[in-house]
């Protein structure tokens, strides 16, 4: 069996690299990524190589007047903006903002890996097979002197079974084919927090090194650069189902419930989706959001058509924040913030007494603020 991933909005899936701004220039409104080793040997004849290289070494971004020439003819690929207004925002950052995270990619092109599937499958399952009581007991295990270092590892083999029966054996989902580099572009995303005003809260855009602008001037936040596969990429791989699962006499042993399948776990993942998704919809709407309620409306909606037609929904990849990572959704427990709290990276968020996390990372199509990044659907062919 082979599976299809449609790309529902602009979607990151990494392996951790970058591109620094002197790896690329920025000319015609595209990501120009320097063919550094034909760069040196060309400099390596003439007088220009130290020049060059104490470019590299000192400045955070190559000087286009004087070396521009080289995003013309020693650019190994070049991606194109999604929107031209983009390149006057590059022009502006400064430091982080310069980094451009990077989609998959081998020796053969970009592909989509087989673990970020199978991760949020086992998120979706996770939450889908929670039940009460699992929260607390993870709370009274981190109430002493010396806290486990995975707290939730119980309630997860609780959900979802221990190592040797665990349910997500059943399906395996390999790395997909390489697809080509025009389905993707570099996009702009800025992050957006709430602001207390009176009663009620009003948008605001994250300005880095710290604190925020008004909701109606996202043009003086922190952008963010990234390169991401445009809706409507498909990936393909290959899809394995462990029928071995399914027989009658290993069901017993293993404690699986007879109606267990593909079908089960597709499901799980639909729940956590609209959950997810409802969450996301409170926030747009705290926010002032037209077009992010709109695009989260239309994720609705393929959820629907997906529960209809036996595929799922899932958010992948990067840029999704907690909501999409975490199988506990209702960040207003009591004991789910008690947890967090023994992590002092939550402490000052989960203080100041608004929405957590108040935060989210917005996808900017045509220059406004549109969409969340990550979202695709699943389908077994």
């Amino acid at each position: 069996m082979r599976y299809r991933l449609t790309v529902l909005t602009p979607t990151l899936v990494g392996d951790g690299r970058s591109l620094s701004p002197i790896d690329y220039m920025v000319w015609k409104d595209h990501v120009n990524v320097l063919d550094q080793w034909r760069i040196f040997r060309l400099l390596a004849k003439g007088p220009r190589l130290e020049a060059y290289l104490e470019q590299l070494k000192k400045s955070e971004k190559l000087d286009f007047a004087s070396w521009g020439g080289f995003a013309q003819n020693f650019a190994g690929r070049r991606i194109p903006f999604e929107n031209a207004a983009y390149s006057t925002y590059w022009n502006r950052a400064m430091g982080e903002s310069l980094h451009i995270p990077t989609f998959a990619a081998g020796a053969s092109g970009p592909y989509l890996p087989g673990t970020a599937i199978k991760g949020a499958l086992r998120t979706g399952m996770a939450f889908a097979n929670w039940r009460d009581g699992m929260l607390q007991n993870v709370a009274e295990r981190i109430k002493g002197d010396r806290p486990p270092r995975q707290p939730a590892l119980l309630a997860e083999e609780q959900a979802l079974g221990p190592s040797g029966t665990n349910r997500m054996k059943f399906v395996g989902a390999g790395d997909s084919g390489t697809v080509a580099v025009s389905q993707f572009k570099v996009y702009l995303l800025r992050t957006s927090t709430l602001q207390p005003r009176g009663a009620n809260f009003a948008l605001g855009w994250k300005r880095s090194p710290s604190g925020a602008v008004d909701g109606a001037r996202p043009d003086d936040s922190t952008p963010a650069f990234a390169e991401m596969a445009a809706p409507g990429t498909a990936f393909q791989g290959q899809w394995d189902e462990k029928s071995f699962f399914l027989q009658a006499e290993v069901r017993r042993f293993i404690r699986w419930h007879e109606g267990f399948n593909r079908e089960k776990i597709f499901e799980a993942a639909n729940i956590y989706a609209a959950g997810v998704l409802s969450l996301q919809r409170h926030y747009a709407s705290w926010a002032g959001m037209g077009l992010l309620d709109q695009s989260l409306t239309e994720l609705e909606q393929r959820v629907e058509q997906a529960r209809a037609k036996g595929s799922c929904v899932l958010s992948i990849g990067w840029g999704g924040g907690l909501p999409a990572k975490s199988a506990w959704l209702d960040s207003s427990n009591a004991d789910y913030r008690l947890i967090l709290q023994q992590f002092g990276f939550y402490n000052k968020a989960l203080a100041a007494n608004l929405p957590f996390p108040k935060t989210r990372r917005i996808v900017f199509l045509n220059n406004r603020p549109a969409t969340l990044p990550g979202w695709v659907e699943l389908s077994v062919e």
